[in-house]
């Protein structure tokens, strides 16, 4: 019953937590069409020495490069994520995660809120946004290594992918929140748009300092069973009372933390991380230019087009539970990311086409889109991560998940900093165009698992043949 508590005080802690360092990402793809509108909409230029085209916008997004100048925004947060992730995996794997994780919070609080107070202080320049977007960037590598880490110790394999499936609607929820928050103060007062989430995860941040534990040995609960067979029963040598018998804190001082290149050796490491690459590619385009999309598209409000947006991260919750649920029935991770990758091509190409013919189909698109996209974004940076990082070659070592999951979902940041980039770069020249590329990063992401997929399909025919007597 003790260990239960403490495992249901960790998904929740740990949920709110990656809620809300998402919460505060996605105010800026709500507030890039509010940075640059059709001032002609809005009657006569009250300032006689403005361009009556772009008086109403925010310099310096009032040129006509505005674009690539959001670009600019989002490269300098998700290039600043990608490097830093690499070598965050090293310091949560070596730090306090409880320390690690709430000072992170606390500081992404902080910069969160310095871009939005670029609004009251009259801050014209684009190099404080950057620099704001860039120190963000870093700081907030602190989260997802940790609560991947604090999850996976305390949940072994057998149900890992349904219960981190239904755990990772974290990213959706909180893209969610983010964007009916910042939705409230876009067309008013936008910098709010950043400082109330900046605040809420800072206020977060403090609440798990106080109450997250870290290791199910540090409260006298036993530590889970990490390999398949394990779930089911013992095997040799590896009963729970060989191991409740070993002193926990003398078994953690006598095994060193996983180098990185020994977390590359780990067999699957570099498949789903170069995967991810392009998963997460697809999925961070939505997330920074779905908004903006519908509105040059659609012809809907900067406040409309964000309340519809959140459609795609409903999508997202329900794939993520449906990638765990079959990959845990099935035992193929690989396999179940590669047909959700493969069926989300044909449905990117449809919603690009038909999407904004009406309403409906919007909605029922943009969910249909969100499941195939995210589900296996989720599947990968949860349940795998922590599988791999708990992966029998590691002989019992469990100090490898902070390391494992910051090279996977660190490699991911690549393709999440080079997806709203080349979107950035792309669209001028028509928004099919940013569809076609999406495509072909989904295509690439089922390439890069077709190794796995193949040995997992083997494995089933081995399977079968064994219990058929061959």
């Amino acid at each position: 019953p003790l260990s239960r508590s403490y495992r249901g005080l960790t998904l929740v802690l740990t949920f709110l937590c990656y809620t809300s360092y998402h919460l505060s990402r996605k105010p800026i793809s709500i507030v890039k069409s509010q940075l640059h509108l059709n001032c002609s909409a809005l009657g006569t230029n009250p300032h006689n020495n403005s361009n009556s085209s772009t008086w109403c916008s925010w310099a310096p997004f009032d040129q006509d490069n505005y674009k690539e100048l959001f670009g600019a925004l989002d490269n300098a947060f998700l290039v600043a994520y990608a490097i830093g992730m690499f070598i965050s995996g090293i310091f949560g794997e070596r730090l306090p995660l409880r320390y690690y994780l709430s000072g992170g919070m606390v500081l992404s609080g902080l910069f969160t809120a310095l871009f939005g107070l670029g609004y009251f202080w009259d801050i014209h320049v684009l190099w404080y946004f950057i620099i704001v977007q860039v120190c963000n960037g870093l700081v907030q590598t602190t989260g997802w290594p940790s609560v991947v880490a604090c999850v996976g110790n305390w949940f072994g394999k057998g149900k890992r992918g349904l219960i981190m499936g239904v755990w990772n609607s974290h990213t959706s929820v909180g893209n969610i929140l983010g964007s009916l928050i910042a939705g409230v103060w876009v067309s008013s007062e936008w910098g709010l748009s950043f400082i109330v989430p900046g605040i809420i995860i800072a206020a977060v941040g403090i609440i798990c300092f106080f109450f997250l534990v870290e290791h199910p040995e540090d409260v006298s609960c036993s530590p889970p069973l990490h390999h398949g067979a394990s779930d089911e029963k013992d095997p040799e040598g590896s009963t729970s009372d060989d191991r409740s018998s070993a002193d926990p804190k003398e078994s953690s001082e006598e095994l060193e933390a996983i180098s990185f290149l020994g977390a590359l050796r780990i067999p699957g490491v570099v498949e789903f991380s170069l995967c991810l690459l392009f998963a997460k590619l697809v999925s961070y385009t939505f997330l920074y230019w779905l908004p903006l999309y519908i509105v040059n598209v659609a012809h809907f409000g900067a406040k409309e087009a964000g309340d519809l947006s959140t459609l795609f991260d409903v999508g997202g919750i329900l794939g993520g539970i449906l990638a765990g649920l079959i990959s845990d029935y099935t035992g193929g991770r690989a396999t179940t990311c590669c047909v959700m990758l493969v069926v989300a091509a044909p449905m990117l190409f449809l919603y690009n086409r038909i999407g904004q013919n009406g309403i409906g189909t919007s909605i029922a698109m943009l969910i249909i889109c969100g499941a195939l996209v995210n589900g296996p974004y989720a599947l990968i940076t949860t349940a795998v991560s922590a599988d791999l990082g708990t992966h029998e070659s590691l002989k019992g070592n469990a100090k490898a998940l902070s390391t494992v999951t910051a090279i996977i979902d660190g490699t991911g940041s690549v393709g999440a900093a080079l997806g709203p980039l080349l979107a950035g770069l792309i669209s001028p020249t028509g928004w099919n165009n940013v569809f076609y590329m999406l495509i072909a990063a989904d295509v690439l992401a089922c390439l890069f698992l077709a190794r796995v997929v193949v040995k997992e399909v083997r494995g089933w025919y081995g399977c079968m043949a064994r219990k058929r007597g061959y």
